[in-house]
């Protein structure tokens, strides 16, 4: 389908194969039936032999993968009734977020995510999916609406990072991340989080405080991206593939932290080959989680999330 990553270029070279002896087969009229047959089954065998044991690195280029769905993507499948809100009412309209008022299942909920670009215009318009401050007021003047309402929130997560540019800064990035931890600590409403790509620093975690924090099989998230910190500890951000073996950044790693509770499967070769079946699984999960968290009130929601956090991370105290 193109776009194959470096690891998959053998399944790519066997296809080929596949394609090129079904071709020749067809034009010279020759039953090569037996022979597909046997390269179709080593090319399943080595698929699962490739994507059942990933490294870390590989799995970042699944997430960074330039045609895997993306937050429009998944609201398009998995709600009904959609209706796109914009601005933060005080600044700017910022394309990296977006979200509105939907329903799953039914049930009125509020759906804000991180948005990256299809192509390159799209990446330029939606800043590579790093979002400004206003980004981050909007999700939240649109989750703060969601807690007036009683509406459930949820959100997707897919970002390298909050823009981290001058003008941003100074139009409050920090406060703007920080004040959207803040306030999502305290609505009263449930919150299910899911991380469906990168999930890079702050620009993250500003969409990421839940009762329920899901990621997909191929999914990272990080307290940095892997070449920002290659580029603090060795100086050299072409070590991205060392600092993500060592940051512990894929799903299976962070649910062994007890950091989200549920890792959604993908089809082999990532979300992107199959999206409808994705989108499927994933709205499974969501509506199963949704389900339990409806039956709570507004204070066990909140003990919840505080709870969750609390427990994160580990000390031990020094002696003398």
């Amino acid at each position: 389908m193109g776009n194959e990553l470096p690891f998959e270029q053998p399944l790519e070279e066997l296809r080929s194969k596949i394609e090129e002896l079904r071709r020749f087969g067809s034009e010279k009229d020759i039953d090569f039936s037996e022979e597909i047959a046997r390269l179709e089954e080593r090319y399943t065998q080595l698929q699962q032999e490739i994507f059942v044991q990933l490294a870390p690195a590989q799995k970042m280029q699944i997430a960074r993968h330039p045609q895997r769905p993306t937050t429009i993507d998944y609201i398009q499948a998995i709600f009904d009734d959609y209706i796109e809100l914009h601005g933060d009412r005080a600044y700017a309209d910022d394309l990296a977020i977006v979200g509105g008022i939907a329903k799953l299942n039914g049930v009125p909920v509020t759906v804000v995510g991180h948005q990256k670009g299809k192509d390159t215009k799209d990446n330029i318009a939606r800043n590579f999916g790093m979002p400004h401050p206003e980004g981050f007021r909007k999700g939240l003047r649109l989750m703060k609406q969601a807690d007036k309402f009683r509406r459930p929130i949820i959100t997707f997560i897919d970002t390298p990072g909050a823009y981290p540019g001058g003008a941003a800064e100074e139009r409050g990035q920090g406060e703007a991340i920080a004040r959207n931890l803040l306030e999502m600590a305290t609505f009263r409403v449930p919150i299910i989080c899911v991380v469906i790509g990168e999930g890079g620093s702050g620009g993250a975690l500003a969409l990421g405080v839940g009762n329920r924090v899901l990621m997909l099989e191929n999914a990272i998230y990080s307290v940095i991206s892997p070449n920002g910190a290659a580029s603090i500890l060795w100086k050299d951000a072409s070590k991205a593939d060392k600092a993500a073996e060592a940051m512990k950044i894929t799903a299976q790693d962070l649910q062994e932290m007890k950091i989200i509770d549920e890792i959604i499967p993908e089809p082999n070769g990532g979300a992107h080959r199959e999206i409808a079946i994705q989108a499927e699984s994933v709205k499974s999960v969501l509506s199963r989680h949704l389900q339990e968290l409806l039956s709570w009130d507004s204070e066990q929601l909140r003990q919840d999330r505080y709870d969750k956090y609390r427990k994160l991370g580990a000390f031990t105290y020094a002696q003398g």
